[in-house]
């Protein structure tokens, strides 16, 4: 199994995990709300930061398997060599973008956040720990950049 295959298994596995822990912190949330009158403390900052959690590591999974979307007007009209500068300098800009903003903000974020020791309210752990996710998906989408830059696979049919 190659390595990217074996990071797309984990990541799926991964956030197919964290949204079943969203579903049923949400359904505990909703029960304990309304059928026990007493909604739970914690469950509403959970689910915000688990929805941060799925949204970006879902995001990364997509970009990895090229499900994202996409304008594809120009690219149909390509030729084979104009279809792969194209996607070399999407990657590129997708791999400076993951970088700048994603790994190098993000980080600077988890730094921040942790060196300020900030606590989340409700379930009184380091925001920066939520924050995380922000340079780990830098980093899985830069991987499949450089990956998707190195190993091109265009379709002729596309």
């Amino acid at each position: 199994m190659t390595l990217r295959r074996y990071l797309d298994k984990i990541l799926s596995t991964f956030i197919t995990i964290l949204m079943g822990v969203l579903v049923i912190n949400v359904l505990w949330q909703v029960t304990s709300r309304y059928l026990v009158g007493d909604p739970s403390a914690f469950t509403d900052e959970l689910a915000g930061f688990l929805l941060i959690w799925v949204g970006l590591l879902g995001a990364t999974y997509i970009t990895g398997s090229k499900e994202h979307l996409a304008i594809d007007l120009l690219h149909h009209k390509l030729s084979m060599k104009g279809k792969l500068f194209v996607n070399l300098i999407i990657n590129i800009l997708i791999a400076l973008f993951a970088l700048t903003v994603l790994l190098i903000g993000g980080g600077n974020l988890v730094y921040i956040t942790l060196h300020l020791e900030q606590i989340s309210s409700a379930l009184q752990i380091p925001i920066g720990y939520v924050y995380i996710v922000l340079p780990l998906s830098g980093i899985f989408i830069i991987y499949y950049a450089i990956h998707d830059i190195v190993y091109p696979q265009i379709k002729d049919s596309e």
